[in-house]
C-alpha cells in the first residue's frame, strides 16, 4: 500500500496528515484500524470532517497527493461493489448529521449526508410527513450511503425509486469544488441533473454532503396481508393479478425458500373504510389461496435476507454466505426462482430470497466456499441472457472475489467519460464499480 503513495506523502508524520490536521481538529485525524478496512483493504488514515468546506479541502489535499479516498456514512454497505483498488484514506460522513431545513408545507426536507435515515424520519414525523424510502439498516445507514449505493425498498412500487425522491445535491468533487444542483421546490428542473448522476455511482463521481427530497404524509392506518401460495407459478399468476387490479397497495414482495411455500406480502395504506374496502377485493383476488392479515414485521424480509452470518456445517466444515441482489423482468419471476432451484440443488447450498413485485429483489445462497462461485455464475448467465441481472452485494466469505456487476452493455464509454471529467485521477472509490471505475 505504501507503494502507491507519492514520495513525501507517508502516513504517520506524513506531509498530507499534517496539512489535514491543519484543516480539521486533531481527535478527527485517526489513524485507520482493522475494523476501518473495506472488502479486505487496509486504509491508513481515517478523517471526520465537521463541514462542507472541510471535507472538499481535505479531500482537495488527499487528491492532490494522490491518495485513493473511500467515502464512509454508517458502513453498513461497505462491503458492497467490487473490492477497492487501494484505499488510503477514509473519508467519513459522521459529523455532517443535521437535518438542515424542513419547509413542511413545501414537503420537501434539506439533509446533511451523515445523517442517519431513522434520525431524519423521527424528525420528518413531527410535522406528519416522511420520506418514503424503507432502505437496510435505517437505524445506521445514512442519506449519503442509502443514495450512493441506490437502496431503496418495497416503497418504491408505491413512490418510485430514490432517483424519483432526490430533488437536489451537493457533491465534494476530488479538485475541492462544492457542486449543487436541482433545487428545494418539486418542480424544478433546471440545469444538470447532478441528483440522478450521483444517484448509484457508489461514491466514484463526488462525495454527496447534502440532499434534497420530496417528502410524503405519514399514513393514517396501514395493514398487512399474507398471502400463502402454492407454488412460484402460483405466486408470480397472484402478483400479476394484483398489479393488474384496481387495488391500490403500497407495496408488495414475495418471500421464497428452499424449504417453504412461498409467501406473497401486501401493504395498504389509508382510512380505515378504505383499507376494509382493499381487503374485501384482495380476498376476491385470492379467492383459491390462504389469506391471513398479519403483523407488519414481514417487511423486515428483506433486511433479515441480506445479513451475514457465520456458521459451520454438521460435519465441521466452514459455511460461506453470499449476498445478491437480481433485477428481473416481473414477468420472469417464476423461471428465475425455477432457475436459482436448480443451481443451488446440486451442490446442495441453502437459499432465500425476497423479491419486490418491480422485479428487484435480493437472494442469499449459503454453502461451501468453493460451490458458491460455479452457482452464482450459472444463475447471473440465465438472468442476462433473459435481460436481467445479478449484483454482487456481500461475499467476504468467498475464497476468491467474484465480480459484483456482471455484463454492463454498452454504457460503460459514457460511463467512464463521466467518471474522467469529475474524477480524473481515479481518487474517488478506485475499482469499486462497474467495469472497474
Amino acid at each position: 500500500m505504501d507503494a502507491a503513495i507519492p514520495s513525501g506523502i507517508t502516513m504517520g508524520s506524513s506531509t498530507f496528515e499534517q496539512a489535514a490536521r491543519a484543516i480539521l481538529a486533531r481527535q478527527h485525524v485517526r489513524a485507520a484500524g482493522p475494523s476501518d478496512a473495506v472488502a479486505g483493504v487496509q486504509p491508513q488514515l481515517v478523517v471526520e470532517p465537521g463541514s462542507e468546506q472541510e471535507l472538499a479541502k481535505v479531500l482537495k489535499l488527499a487528491n492532490e497527493a494522490g491518495l485513493a479516498v473511500i467515502p464512509r456514512g454508517g458502513g453498513t454497505k461497505l462491503a458492497w461493489g467490487n473490492p477497492p483498488n487501494r484505499a488510503d484514506l477514509i473519508q467519513s460522513t459522521a459529523r455532517l448529521n443535521r437535518v438542515l431545513e424542513h419547509p413542511w408545507a413545501d414537503m420537501t426536507v434539506t439533509v446533511e449526508a451523515g445523517c442517519t435515515i431513522q434520525t431524519l424520519q423521527e424528525t420528518l414525523a413531527q410535522h406528519g410527513q416522511r420520506l418514503a424510502l424503507d432502505p437496510l439498516w435505517p437505524s445506521r445507514a445514512t442519506v449519503g450511503g442509502v443514495l450512493s449505493t441506490n437502496d431503496s425498498g418495497v416503497l418504491r412500487l408505491r413512490f418510485g425509486a430514490l432517483r424519483d425522491l432526490i430533488i437536489g445535491v451537493t457533491l465534494a468533487l476530488p479538485d475541492g469544488t462544492l457542486a449543487s444542483s436541482g433545487g428545494k421546490v418539486v418542480k424544478n428542473v433546471a440545469g444538470y441533473d447532478l441528483p440522478k448522476l450521483a444517484t448509484g455511482a457508489f461514491g466514484t463521481l463526488g462525495m454527496i454532503t447534502r440532499a434534497v427530497f420530496r417528502l410524503h404524509p405519514v399514513p393514517r392506518n396501514s395493514r398487512t396481508f399474507t398471502i400463502l401460495a402454492r407454488d412460484v407459478d402460483e405466486t408470480q399468476k397472484l402478483i400479476l393479478a394484483i398489479q393488474d387490479s384496481k387495488l391500490a397497495h403500497t407495496a408488495m414482495q414475495a418471500r421464497f425458500s428452499a424449504d417453504a411455500p412461498p409467501q406473497i406480502d401486501i401493504l395498504f395504506e389509508g382510512t380505515k373504510a378504505g383499507l376494509a374496502a382493499q381487503q374485501i377485493q384482495v380476498t376476491m383476488l385470492a379467492a383459491q389461496a390462504t389469506l391471513r392479515e398479519v403483523a407488519p414485521d414481514v417487511w423486515n424480509a428483506r433486511q433479515e435476507t441480506c445479513s451475514l452470518s457465520k456458521a459451520h456445517a454438521s460435519d465441521g466444515s466452514v459455511v460461506a454466505t453470499v449476498i445478491a441482489k437480481l433485477c428481473i423482468m416481473p414477468a420472469s419471476m417464476a423461471a428465475t426462482l425455477q432457475c436459482v432451484a436448480r443451481v443451488a440443488n446440486a451442490p446442495r447450498l441453502c437459499w432465500k430470497a425476497v423479491m419486490q413485485a418491480t422485479g428487484i429483489g435480493c437472494l442469499r445462497l449459503a454453502g461451501t466456499p468453493e460451490a458458491l462461485p460455479t452457482a452464482l455464475k450459472s444463475l447471473r448467465d440465465h438472468l442476462e441472457h433473459a435481460g436481467g441481472s445479478l449484483t454482487m452485494l456481500e461475499q467476504v466469505s468467498l475464497p476468491a472475489p467474484f465480480d459484483a456487476w456482471g455484463g454492463i452493455g454498452d454504457a460503460l464509454p459514457l460511463m467512464r467519460a463521466v467518471k474522467r471529467q469529475l474524477d480524473p485521477k481515479t481518487t474517488l472509490n478506485p475499482g469499486r464499480f462497474v467495469g472497474g471505475i
